[in-house]
């Protein structure tokens, strides 16, 4: 199925239900008129990463389902699927390969060797200093090969992530392959995870270089363009860089808004959340929560330093169980740009706050995405993220069939349902569409959205957290 300008829903394939089969059942049975796609998070066979270390493309694991699962969905929804741009597992036959064979393999191009990329086969201080990384050294991991040698290899995230290198022919064909056999298997869309960090470029930060990342984009769009099928570019950092990406036309994510949001709502000022609101590009999809937490780095200079640490510190003051422990070593996550949190929690679990920040968002340019725990309101997840000690756990609860079924009976659900419903359904929220953004006292916001003769207009108390929802 095509994209449409319908809510799309983030989930993994095993969280709203067991699997596949059941999600499709959830989706038939509680939302066929609250959302009109879904991303489905990486069902491919993985090592690591809930999904995000792939061992290939062409499987779906085995124990959600099959392609044939995945066909049946795209048969009402249209659906986004992950493309690691920026690396493979470990465990993956082409690296596994690489290890055994060495420089007889026929991937050892795939992946990027110390040895061969520095000039003396090591960076010096300066360079590691320069490159934009997640590590607090140079980003490596060690291979030991068959024959009993060992090399650095780049590895940005976790050690069963090796990173690919994009620039040999060999990569690109494995990308080419990639990508169209997704598209072949129902993908409207392909988010491009990690993909800022796709080049490596010596003297560079090795973050967004360009004008190779751009050439990158282009190569991944050639490839699923003619097969009707949309790329967006997944990248966490300064809102600058999603403009440039926007004013290249493509798909963009708006990771700015949940903590533009979060702060007008914890302090009745909706002075930074107003300019946002209208500098906002129309073609991007919009968010509040994601599977990983809530993204500090995207708001920087949309408000002035001191009110995004106001904000963040308000996540532990006002939120329900946010806790800054669950952002360290102790829970397995080092991650200074993101707070872990449910925004239901973040909001300290109140219907009315959290309704409101929904309605902002679904008044918001471009199309909205609910994360599948959102889309239940709910709350933090102690108890499994104490179980796993990952502290993005606590925003991955998996429900069972009995459990949504309960949790839809929650009148905040219900009414966000009505509110995703009407979303979906009024031609004032066209993309290309209009919109305007009215703050009286800094507190009572309006937005009104309008298309030709048609028009919705949100009015709320940011102190109060009523709102109301006017339109013809």
């Amino acid at each position: 199925m095509e994209l449409n300008n319908k809510i799309m829903l983030i989930t993994y394939a095993d969280s709203l239900g067991r699997n596949l089969k059941e999600l499709d059942t959830i989706l038939h049975t509680y939302l066929q008129n609250e959302v009109g796609g879904v991303h489905i998070l990486p069902f491919f066979p993985s090592s690591a990463d809930r999904g995000f270390a792939p061992l290939c493309y062409d499987q779906v694991d085995g124990e959600f389902g099959t392609f044939e699962d995945i066909k049946r969905i795209s048969n009402d929804y249209y659906l986004m699927f992950d493309f690691m741009v920026n690396h493979i597992s470990r465990n993956s036959d082409y690296f596994k390969d690489f290890e055994e064979k060495k420089e007889l393999s026929d991937y050892k191009e795939m992946f990027i060797r110390y040895k061969e990329f520095w000039d003396q086969g090591e960076p010096t201080k300066e360079e590691v200093d320069l490159i934009y990384k997640r590590k607090p050294r140079a980003p490596y991991t060690e291979v030991t090969f068959k024959n009993g040698d060992v090399e650095k290899v780049w590895c940005t995230f976790c050690e069963e992530q090796i990173d690919l290198d994009v620039r040999t022919e060999t990569t690109k064909e494995f990308i080419r392959k990639s990508l169209s056999g997704m598209c072949e298997n129902g993908a409207s869309i392909i988010r491009l995870d990690a993909f800022a960090y796709a080049v490596k470029k010596k003297n560079t930060n090795c973050f967004f270089v360009e004008p190779d990342i751009w050439e990158l984009l282009h190569d991944i769009q050639d490839v699923v363009s003619s097969k009707g099928v949309d790329i967006l570019p997944e990248i966490h950092e300064h809102y600058t860089i999603q403009m440039k990406i926007a004013k290249q036309g493509f798909w963009i994510y708006d990771f700015a808004l949940p903590v533009l949001v979060l702060n007008a709502l914890y302090t009745g000022n909706g002075v930074y959340l107003k300019r946002w609101l209208e500098m906002s590009p129309k073609k991007q999809f919009t968010t509040l929560d994601t599977h990983d937490g809530i993204g500090i780095v995207d708001a920087r200079d949309l408000m002035p330093d001191e009110a995004i640490e106001e904000t963040k510190e308000k996540m532990f003051t006002k939120g329900a169980n946010v806790k800054k422990i669950y952002n360290t070593a102790a829970y397995n996550n080092l991650d200074i740009y993101q707070v872990n949190t449910t925004y239901y929690s973040a909001l300290g679990d109140r219907d009315d706050a959290y309704l409101l920040a929904r309605a902002i968002q679904f008044f918001a340019p471009g199309i909205p995405q609910v994360y599948y725990v959102g889309l239940l309101a709910g709350s933090n997840d102690i108890e499994l993220m104490e179980k796993t000690k990952n502290g993005r756990d606590i925003n991955r609860h998996y429900y069972s069939l009995e459990e949504i079924a309960k949790e839809t009976e929650r009148p905040v659900v219900k009414r966000l349902f009505e509110l995703m419903r009407f979303r979906n359904t009024h031609p004032a929220f066209a993309l290309e569409g209009n919109m305007e953004v009215k703050l009286k006292k800094d507190y009572q916001l309006t937005i009104i959205r309008t298309w030709g003769t048609y028009y919705a207009a949100l009015t709320a108390d940011l102190k109060s957290f009523e709102f109301d929802i006017s339109h013809n």
